[in-house]
């Protein structure tokens, strides 16, 4: 299985520790959130990575050469402006599909500044059961911004925070809000049906997709660590759990 790396924000949430390198760069005991999320990568058989690079992207390149690569074959897709989330995977669309064919393996897609013990071979199985276009790591945790999924677990719209009205694409009969956790698995056949253009975020093309009636799918991640390490303060939090073997 190929996975992609997003990892081309500028981090301003990680200010000042930004100031001088990508976050990918940013380190958590000791560790670059780039090996961290790479080793975890490589722990499910993962040998080839796309990763996509804006700021600080030559320092990336650099640290990624001195250390081989961690092992792995990579390679960046280069930003000159920030394409957010699904402008990134469409723009790295061609490293994604390079040797692949017709029904080979799902792509898994990985936030940098994430963190999780997350099983991404049940992911990966669920995906295929569901024969989904893509499945997405979900929680039932608070945040600002929630996705909607009915009572089969496919997505049917969004939430901005609890008490907003709910926009709904398609008929949601029992709707049920959770929070999506910046990890997903994409079936390749997804690549060419993102029509947007320019920057914009993936949720955009899942929400389009769903009112088209493909199956974007929950994968309840309820039972797993996890923790968004893009603040300042969530990775001090992420540095005590480390400490404590959390993570």
């Amino acid at each position: 299985m190929k996975a992609m790396v997003l990892a081309a924000g500028f981090g301003t949430r990680l200010r000042p520790l930004t100031d001088d390198r990508p976050k990918a760069l940013v380190e958590l005991g000791g560790r670059t959130l780039i090996e961290i999320t790479l080793e975890r990568l490589s722990t499910f058989g993962v040998r080839e990575v796309v990763i996509n690079a804006h700021h600080f992207a030559d320092k990336l390149a650099h640290y990624l050469a001195a250390h081989q690569n961690f092992g792995l074959k990579i390679d960046i897709s280069h930003e000159d402006i920030l394409l957010d989330t699904g402008g990134g995977i469409k723009k790295a669309a061609d490293l994604l599909l390079a040797g692949s064919h017709d029904g080979e393996e799902p792509i898994l897609v990985h936030n940098v500044d994430v963190l999780s013990s997350i099983d991404f071979a049940r992911m990966k199985q669920a995906h295929n059961t569901r024969g989904a276009l893509a499945m997405l790591a979900v929680q039932d945790r608070e945040t600002s911004r929630y996705l909607v999924f009915d009572e089969r677990g496919e997505l049917c719209g969004r939430r901005l925070g609890r008490e907003a009205t709910a926009e709904i694409v398609r008929p949601c009969r029992h709707a049920h809000t959770l929070a999506f956790s910046g990890i997903h698995i994409i079936s390749t056949a997804l690549l060419a049906r993102l029509s947007e253009q320019g920057t914009f975020s993936i949720i955009d093309s899942y929400l389009r997709l769903a009112a088209e009636g493909e199956k974007i799918c929950a994968f309840r991640a309820d039972e797993y660590y996890w923790r968004d390490v893009g603040r300042l303060e969530d990775l001090e939090k992420a540095e005590r759990e480390s400490k404590s073997s959390r993570i």
